[in-house]
């Protein structure tokens, strides 16, 4: 289990694809701080299992079905990514709950500045538009966000310029292409209302 604040931003050293898998290494000092084998790790809000731990870096696979639903298959070496240890039962839940279990992607439409923020819309897959809502939250490359405005196609958050600078999400560009994860409560409360109206 994740918050959403963003401890470290990482960067890819090697990226090794398969036919339907992938092995990233990534370079994180703090996450590999007191990580070890089988920990747990969000890249850009993935969460990993640890399968390397190399002098600041850790290695982790990637499955057909991860691959498939995030945007991890796209970085390359060099690349920079958001990442976040679990948080710890005694820890503060300082943004929200965060699975780490990606439910689409989203592309970055445009960036709007403002006078100490930037208004960022992305845009809103289909399938996941009725679990966003005004005030409510989500995470983008794993960072916990409050959502602004929505409408069925688009969604928008405003970034402050610590979020900017401590995150990835400074340097995107209009096109890019980022991991999304909506508010699991949201989801498991549309599950029990619909097993109550087939009971």
């Amino acid at each position: 289990m994740f918050t959403g604040i963003i401890e470290e931003i990482g960067e890819v050293v090697a990226i090794d694809r398969g036919q339907e898998s992938a092995r990233l290494t990534i370079r994180g000092p703090l996450v590999c701080s007191d990580a070890r084998l089988g920990s747990s790790i969000a890249v850009n809000g993935t969460c990993l299992t640890v399968t390397d731990l190399d002098q600041g870096t850790f290695g982790c696979d990637i499955m057909a079905e991860t691959l498939n639903r995030t945007a991890l298959g796209r970085l390359t070496p060099g690349a920079r990514v958001n990442l976040e240890r679990p948080v710890a039962l005694a820890g503060r839940l300082g943004g929200h709950i965060v699975q780490g279990h990606i439910d689409g992607v989203a592309d970055l439409v445009s960036r709007t500045p403002g006078e100490h923020w930037e208004v960022f819309r992305f845009s809103l897959p289909a399938a996941l538009s009725r679990y966003v809502v005004e005030k409510g939250s989500i995470a983008v490359n794993g960072t916990s966000l409050t959502v602004c405005e929505v409408s069925r196609e688009w969604f928008e958050v405003s970034l402050i310029p610590t979020t900017l600078a401590d995150t990835v999400l400074g340097a995107l560009k209009p096109g890019d292409v980022v991991n999304i994860e909506v508010d699991v409560l949201a989801k498991y409360l549309e599950s029990l209302m619909n097993k109550e109206k087939s009971c």
